[in-house]
């Protein structure tokens, strides 16, 4: 899929500079907060001390995996342990999105900017988010959770409103996401940087563009053009 850079400069406008947010904490509006937390920072890479995990998420269009795969998957997982199962079939489970299966809805660059929104539209509210992706099929992202609330709180509203608004836009009356996230907690600071790395890179390696911060549905297109 080739950028149109016509649409991506219709979307983007103006006043969506109000959704600029430092990366770290030094001039991040919400530094007690986060603190308070457990998030300090010696520079660009936010670290942990707290409480609230930051947690790397996948999902994905409910037809960008057929579900008989993922049952052929399960079974020959098995005999995993639970912890190898998950990350074993998350693991499949995106390369297999990467591929392009199913409708791929969010390729509509306003499907895919509001599914955008949607994440930067409670970034500070409900949670800290680091890095994300929109993908033909599927979205990653990081994020912590702030204490009020839970991510399952989190992910319900998200799917919710996302689904219920792309149905609308697409003119469909369907199961928008898979019923399944994955969610996995980051370990340490290189665990933290190589997630971030995994996501904004992920268009590349889909061959949906040369540089990451050419993919104007991720965190690398913001960094870039220093809107975070």
């Amino acid at each position: 899929m080739v950028v149109n850079q016509a649409i991506v400069r219709a979307l983007y406008k103006p006043h969506d500079r109000k959704l600029k947010i430092e990366m770290g904490l030094k001039d991040d509006p919400h530094k007690a907060e986060l603190r308070a937390a457990g998030w300090h920072t010696r520079g660009y890479l936010p670290h942990f001390d707290g409480r609230p995990l930051p947690q790397y998420i996948g999902l994905h269009l409910a037809d960008s995996v057929p579900k008989k795969v993922i049952e052929r998957w399960e079974r020959e997982l098995s005999t995993s342990s639970e912890k190898e199962r998950i990350i074993l079939l998350q693991r499949r489970i995106d390369r297999y999105a990467d591929q392009g299966y199913g409708n791929c809805w969010l390729k509509d660059p306003a499907v895919a900017k509001m599914i955008q929104d949607s994440l930067l539209d409670r970034e500070g509210v409900d949670y800290k988010l680091f890095a994300w992706v929109v993908m033909p099929n599927h979205t990653h992202s990081l994020l912590t959770r702030l204490e009020h609330t839970t991510l399952a709180e989190i992910m319900q509203a998200h799917k919710s409103y996302t689904a219920h608004e792309a149905n609308k836009m697409l003119g469909l009356r369907r199961q928008f996401w898979m019923d399944e996230y994955f969610d996995r907690f980051i370990r340490n600071a290189d665990h933290f940087r190589s997630t971030v790395k995994y996501i904004e890179d992920n268009p590349v390696k889909a061959g949906l563009c040369k540089e990451a911060s050419d993919w104007p549905f991720s965190s690398a297109w913001f960094k870039k053009r220093g809107l975070r």
